[in-house]
């Protein structure tokens, strides 16, 4: 599969130090409509610089959900944080639940919390029910900040608990 990451006009590029591959497979084998796409490796050419032993992964094309992403084995010089994420749009609980249980499973339980979860590569996620964005755009200020107060005290979000808080 030729994922074409040209074709796309924005490609988020993730910062791997050595484990880009282990990272896409297990991403991939998460999101039921994905794939992986090429990889190019290193060579010996550059060593002195980037110290990566040739014929390791350089950089891996990867989709999900049909976003086009591209993995990059690169030196420990730069780590992820929660000041970018990945917002996953859940239509109902069941969705919450798995996606939630597979990116948590050996990530940092400390940075659970509102529905973000920071995996076990340090990728953060929002695994956000549809229901949500719903309750956030209404008009009525009292529904949004009961919801919001009940936001607040959960790390994997629960739609019925939001919908009760919202509906008073």
């Amino acid at each position: 599969m030729n994922n074409k990451i040209h074709s796309q006009k924005l490609t988020p590029n993730l910062w791997f130090t050595t484990n880009a591959e282990e990272a896409v497979n297990f991403y991939v084998g998460i999101f039921k409509n994905s794939s992986t796409g090429h990889i190019s490796r290193y060579g010996k050419e550059g060593f002195e610089f980037h110290g990566m032993p040739e014929g390791t992964v350089l950089t891996m094309e990867f989709k999900l959900e049909g976003q086009s992403f591209l993995a990059l084995n690169g030196n420990p010089n730069f780590t992820f944080n929660e000041s970018i994420s990945f917002i996953i749009s859940c239509e109902n609980q069941e969705e919450v639940d798995y996606y939630w249980e597979k990116l948590s499973e050996g990530g940092d339980p400390k940075s659970q919390v509102c529905g973000w979860l920071k995996d076990k590569f340090g990728v953060s996620w929002q695994v956000v029910p549809a229901a949500l964005q719903k309750m956030m755009q209404s008009k009525e200020p009292e529904k949004q900040g009961r919801m919001m107060g009940a936001l607040m005290q959960m790390k994997k979000l629960d739609i019925a608990q939001l919908e009760a808080a919202y509906n008073g």
